[in-house]
């Protein structure tokens, strides 16, 4: 963090001192990575500036850092030749993620100044439904013929190398362009120049298709440590590759939602300060209200009880630690078995041997937790009757919780639902409807209310 304050600050010192080639020498080593925040320092009629000052490379690979906002600011202020030279520098996915969250009269300005070739590789990328494979892919690559030696296949990686997304696993197609094996560079340079691709290149692969879930794609790198993986269409044929930085990208866009659902709002693109109020409101409040108005069984069932609750008032003061203990078991429970789900450690399969395991779970810590409660509730109320329905009621709530927070997920996964949307404040609510109803009915047997 230090060092990223060092360069902002020696950013603007050049600039407040007009020392243009320095600052353009200085530009040029600073990480890609790391210039938004420096953007973000500086005044907006300075952004431009210091952005002409970076070489054709420097600069694309800066505009990928941007954000979607600060990219249309910036295309707006660059000529149609800067623009041109932007877009003949950019990897083909990094075109296609750029211009899918443009305006209309923007992403037309971008393709007129787009090569012909390369705009008809952005509209086929585009056609792709969200969320598959084909939607994140690249279709720069390095493919290589079968008989080809590894001299051959060198001289095609150093001629073609710089243009493709990575050059760590190159692809050995037929005439056809279907996929016969993969060869990376750690192989290519073991083996002896005048052997043949065919002879040393992996057949035993791992390939995707283009419709597949993108979050069923990122699995597959965590499962098999790749750091690219092959697309290909129904026709079996080589049309695109996926690399691990796309993969990661994916990953935290699915994480972040899984958060959002999780904490019933609504998931969203932007960014926590970008998203206005408005918008933020409108994203929490529907969760909100079907939650408010489902927390009304609750009200109900204590209605109901009013003639036990007259009798007995002293009832009304455990209800609130019955019902947190209650939620916050089921949300334990959720949360480790949409972990799980998510992991592919558990299937819909398992639901009963997770039923089971949640069951002996709630059955331990349940029994623990009211002989705790049991004993302090003897010693202030000094009521043994007391102490048995509060310590019955709590071994009974942690087990309905632990069953809900384990079901739930796994029913939702069956119907094709995220799971996610089945965590705490669903399953709260459900589970303080429970605890209530079970209380107020073994207080009403053990008081003969």
């Amino acid at each position: 963090m230090e060092d990223k304050n060092i360069e902002i600050e020696e950013v603007i010192e050049l600039i407040e001192n007009k020392k243009i080639n320095e600052l353009h020498k200085y530009l040029e080593n600073i990480n890609s990575a790391d210039f938004p925040s420096i953007l973000e320092n500086i005044d907006e009629e300075k952004v431009i500036m210091v952005y002409r000052l970076l070489s054709k490379e420097k600069a694309a690979e800066v505009f990928v850092e941007l954000d979607h906002d600060d990219q249309e600011k910036l295309i707006n202020c660059l000529t149609d030749r800067e623009i041109k030279n932007v877009m003949n520098e950019l990897f083909m996915d990094d075109a296609v993620d750029m211009i899918e969250e443009m305006p209309a009269n923007v992403v037309k300005r971008i393709l007129a100044n787009t090569k012909p070739e390369s705009r008809k590789i952005i509209n086929e990328l585009l056609k792709y439904p969200d969320d598959t494979a084909g939607s994140i892919m690249t279709t720069e690559f390095i493919d290589l013929k079968e008989t080809m030696t590894v001299e051959k296949a060198f001289d095609i990686i150093k001629e073609r190398g710089l243009q493709k997304e990575t050059v760590y696993t190159s692809y050995v197609l037929t005439k056809d362009r279907r996929l016969l094996g993969v060869i990376d560079i750690k192989r290519l340079l073991v083996a002896d120049r005048k052997e043949y691709v065919k002879d040393i290149m992996d057949t035993n692969f791992i390939k995707v298709h283009t419709l597949e879930d993108q979050e069923e794609v990122t699995k597959l790198f965590d499962k098999y440590d790749a750091v690219a993986i092959p697309v290909v269409d129904k026709e079996d044929r080589l049309v695109g590759i996926i690399t691990i930085d796309d993969a990661i990208d994916v990953m935290q866009e699915e994480t972040l939602e899984d958060f959002e659902k999780m904490a019933a709002i609504t998931p969203t693109d932007d960014t926590y300060m970008k998203t206005s109020v408005f918008k933020h409101a409108k994203n929490r409040i529907l969760w909100l209200l079907i939650l408010m108005l489902s927390a009304t069984i609750t009200g109900t069932i204590i209605t109901n009880y009013q003639a036990a609750i007259a009798s007995l008032p002293v009832l009304v003061a455990f209800l609130p630690m019955l019902m947190d203990t209650g939620g916050n078991s089921g949300s334990q429970a959720s949360t480790l078995i949409i972990r799980g789900l998510a992991m592919d450690e558990i299937s819909t399969k398992d639901i009963f041997k997770v039923m089971w395991k949640e069951f002996r779970i709630g059955l331990i810590v349940g029994t623990v937790l009211a002989i705790a409660n049991g004993i302090r509730i003897y010693i202030q109320y000094k009521s043994i009757q007391t102490s048995i329905v509060v310590a019955s009621t709590l071994v009974c709530t942690v087990i309905i919780a632990k069953l809900l927070g384990c079901i739930m997920p796994i029913t939702a996964k069956k119907l094709k639902l995220d799971p996610a949307i089945m965590a705490s404040p669903l399953i709260t609510t459900i589970v303080d409807a429970c605890s209530v109803f079970v209380f107020f009915n073994i207080a009403t047997a053990v008081f003969h209310l």
